[in-house]
């Protein structure tokens, strides 16, 4: 009986945010790059981002009515986050049934399995879209050149990722030198014009999204911060030791999901630390594995894996990083 219940440190602060409030102001960051992929990629992105959202809404829907039998909580937003964060991780032209796959996979496997919101150890999202990959790894990695608003859907031209040129291009025995103009320009990558997933082709976008979410203080700084820092740092590393190999810090952060894993996916409330110091770490193992997938694993991505990877140890950080107790006292000496 005397373990019932567990009491956090005090002090404890009641706020005004709710669930719903929080969740809508993430879609609403998110807004900007699904208005860059939908320029981009043409009304095959709405398609997926339509059929991922619809699929995730239905499926809790169903689950909590017929299966737990408790109240519907469709409305608290958290179930249209899945279903936006699922479609920037794949491609515009994924046909339907593998979306509807990936979302079931997301809301009946990684979320409703444990018991809904602020249960699951695993960012269901990526949890999706690990199981699509591995799954269907063709489809999954189709992907269409932006051609605006007019891209075909089943049709679209298909290409190669900026990552996927530098990988292939190095194992074939290929040096940076020769590969640059293979890849899209700084610019280019900043402003989306790239190939690869709905979330991934709008660095700026992204960005113009984090700075609503911190005006707003959805989140914080701490967990985005340390992860594109610690990419930066160690690619700046590599670069500098072999320029001819390794690419350059800047083409790691703008090319691929980095940004949108940072941004939204890592700093996701149930899977991610709770305080300062755990989500510093957590970010910078983020970082650290997503450049060790990227130089020496068999994926030219990593962001997913690292993400998932830290999901498993947050637990761990909870438990043990610890902020001091209120009214604790600092022995000196």
């Amino acid at each position: 009986m005397n373990n019932i219940l567990t009491v956090s440190p005090s002090p404890h602060a009641h706020g005004k945010e709710t669930t719903q409030k929080l969740m809508f102001g993430v879609v609403i960051a998110l807004l900007p790059a699904l208005f860059s992929s939908i320029f981009y990629f043409g009304y095959g992105a709405v398609i997926v981002t339509v059929s991922s959202v619809l699929s995730c809404l239905i499926f809790e829907f169903l689950i909590q009515r017929f299966i737990f039998r408790k109240p519907i909580t469709i409305t608290d937003g958290s179930a249209l986050v899945t279903g936006l964060l699922l479609a920037f991780n794949v491609p515009s032209n994924l046909p339907v049934f593998i979306v509807v796959i990936g979302s079931f996979v997301a809301i009946a496997i990684a979320k409703m399995t444990f018991g809904g919101l602020g249960n699951n150890p695993f960012n269901p999202a990526l949890v999706g879209r690990v199981f699509m990959l591995i799954s269907f790894p063709v489809q999954m990695t189709s992907w269409p050149v932006p051609a605006g608003l007019n891209t075909g859907y089943t049709d679209a031209v298909t290409g190669a990722t900026p990552l996927a040129i530098i990988k292939e291009g190095l194992k074939n025995g290929e040096s940076l030198s020769q590969l640059v103009t293979q890849i899209p320009t700084p610019a280019q990558m900043f402003l989306g014009n790239m190939g690869g997933s709905l979330g991934e082709v709008a660095a700026a976008a992204l960005l113009i999204g984090f700075v609503f979410l911190l005006i707003r203080r959805i989140i914080t700084w701490h967990i985005p911060v340390s992860v594109l820092g610690s990419i930066f740092i160690f690619t700046l590393i590599l670069w500098l030791i072999n320029p001819e190999k390794y690419a350059d810090p800047l083409f790691h952060l703008l090319a691929g999901g980095v940004l949108l894993g940072a941004i939204f996916m890592a700093t996701d409330y149930v899977t991610s630390p709770m305080n300062p110091k755990s989500m510093l770490i957590y970010g910078i193992g983020i970082g650290i594995i997503t450049v060790i997938i990227r130089v020496w694993g068999a994926y030219p991505e990593g962001v997913s894996f690292a993400i998932l990877i830290m999901n498993a140890f947050v637990p761990l950080m909870n438990a043990y990083i610890k902020p001091k107790r209120f009214g604790e006292e600092v022995k000196n000496g």
